[in-house]
């Protein structure tokens, strides 16, 4: 099961959210639950490997450290670097644009040479295509997880899940579940 993977003992304990003068807020909060950006995020307990795994489902605390680390998604054991920058495997797009993939933002992390064969093989978002990456730049450029609205009183109402880039003003009503990069001096290589 890869490092970022959630577990059937780990339980969400993100508590009530409300709304707050800037944004949503846990009623119960402290400072450590925003990022440096000020981005609120999903509190889950830590129990990695215990319980049956939850295919498809993401830790969001295993998830941001891949990401602000550039760790392997799957061994949590460093990406695989070159002179071209880092190894990623992501789906195939199917709205390519002109000098795709650069600018491309992505909650997948990085992974290791030895962890991308069984990547592939088992891996939905990769079964019916991928591609490998090696990307010279990269940043954390925001968070992925629901977009809530203000409801009656100081009721917060989640809605569609999003990236939202830490520069635009929805930052503040976004639950962060995962972290975004967005790839950048990206050349297109075989495994």
């Amino acid at each position: 099961m890869p490092y970022i993977s959630t577990w059937g003992a780990e339980r969400d304990l993100s508590g009530h959210i409300i709304v707050g003068r800037r944004g949503i807020v846990f009623a119960d909060e402290s400072p450590l639950d925003r990022d440096t950006q000020g981005a609120l995020w999903r509190r889950m307990s830590l129990h990695q490997r215990e319980g049956k795994p939850q295919h498809g489902g993401v830790h969001p605390q295993r998830q941001r450290r891949a990401m602000q680390r550039l760790l392997c998604q799957v061994c949590a054991g460093p990406s695989d670097q070159d002179d071209r920058g880092t190894l990623w495997l992501l789906e195939t797009a199917e709205d390519e644009w002109e000098g795709w993939p650069n600018g491309l933002v992505t909650s997948h992390p990085p992974m290791c040479l030895a962890c991308a064969p069984q990547a592939v093989r088992y891996c939905p978002n990769l079964r019916n295509g991928y591609v490998a990456l090696r990307v010279a730049k990269s940043d954390v450029c925001g968070v992925h997880g629901p977009l809530y609205h203000r409801g009656p009183g100081i009721q917060a109402v989640p809605g569609d899940h999003a990236i939202v880039l830490y520069d635009e003003p929805q930052i503040r009503w976004v639950l962060a579940e995962q972290s975004v990069r967005e790839l950048q001096s990206c050349t297109i290589v075989d495994l």
